[in-house]
């Protein structure tokens, strides 16, 4: 992954702008729809505070994690004393986030047992890790067989993605503009299933969401609503965000009991018969054989 991406705009500060709300809108809604049949006793959620995915999951154990950097971890423990998430009540209060995170973790080394979770969400939670492979490792391990992993990110196939590739480029010419958050890098969604493959997860499902091109006002997104119908319909796969549903499989083996070996059964020998119709009238099977038998002893004689 990309470190020298210069963080010009946090995440959590995006999720603000017009833009932003938007893409939560549709997250919230995906999420609350996927979650509530999903069921069992542990859940977390891995970054992306703001945003309450487990509100609508009726597990009795849930938890909401940020996720920082072992580089990072000290100055998110500070932070988090002093730092609300609700700044903004009018907006945050319909998206569910009048809770704080409970825990700081690093995303690559989660302090679960193995095999003792059932749900994992990860709202753009690989995006931000500076190595994914090993988070979805560690997510791997402490998911319990049947276990459900819930993924979203942003779609670089995308008009949001190809206006950030735009950007990027007049960054480096020395231009400072910016439209979505500059902090990690985008992943593929068949990029995505493929690792998830290589781990043993069977993906569930997947959707793409958010077709309205890259503006920053509200008043030009609202006029560019009629492309969400058609892009889920025309294009589904160029949406700028996408969501994926996956299933921890655990190939299980089959005792087999002892086989036991059949007897042999016992085949019946070969016995010789006479040909009736050669034997004479009046002639009985014992004086044939002993004819028979000295006829032989002649013919070997001479």
């Amino acid at each position: 992954m990309n470190q020298q991406i210069i963080e010009s705009i946090e995440l959590q500060e995006w999720l603000s702008t017009p833009a932003g709300r938007y893409l939560m809108d549709w997250e919230i809604s995906q999420f609350d729809r996927t979650v509530s049949d999903i069921f069992g006793f542990h859940a977390l959620q891995l970054g992306l505070p703001s945003l309450d995915a487990l509100r609508s999951n009726r597990m009795p154990h849930k938890w909401h994690a940020e996720v920082a950097h072992a580089m990072h971890a000290d100055e998110r423990l500070k932070s988090a004393e002093h730092t609300d998430f609700t700044k903004d009540s009018n907006k945050a209060n319909d998206h569910g986030t009048d809770k704080k995170y409970a825990v700081v973790i690093d995303s690559r080394a989660l302090p679960f047992p193995d095999q003792s979770l059932d749900l994992i969400l990860l709202p753009h939670c690989l995006e931000t890790s500076p190595d994914p492979h090993a988070t979805l490792r560690e997510v791997e391990r402490v998911l319990v067989p049947e276990g459900r992993i819930v993924i979203s990110g942003l779609n670089p196939i995308s008009l949001w993605g190809m206006h950030q590739r735009r950007v990027n480029i007049y960054q480096r010419l020395g231009f400072k503009s910016s439209f979505l958050p500059q902090r990690g890098d985008f992943i593929g969604y068949w990029r995505l299933r493929d690792w998830l493959k290589l781990l043993s997860f069977e993906v569930e499902g997947g959707r793409f969401g958010c077709y309205r091109p890259a503006l920053k006002t509200e008043n030009w997104l609202n006029r560019f609503a009629w492309m969400d119908k058609a892009g889920d319909r025309w294009w589904p796969i160029l949406g700028s965000v996408y969501f994926l549903v996956a299933v921890k499989r655990v190939r299980g083996m089959k005792m087999l009991g002892p086989v036991w070996k059949r007897p042999h059964s016992l085949s019946a020998a070969p016995i010789p018969s006479i040909n009736s119709s050669s034997i004479n009238p009046g002639t009985s099977a014992g004086s044939v054989n002993s004819l028979e038998i000295s006829n032989a002893l002649k013919s070997t004689s001479t």
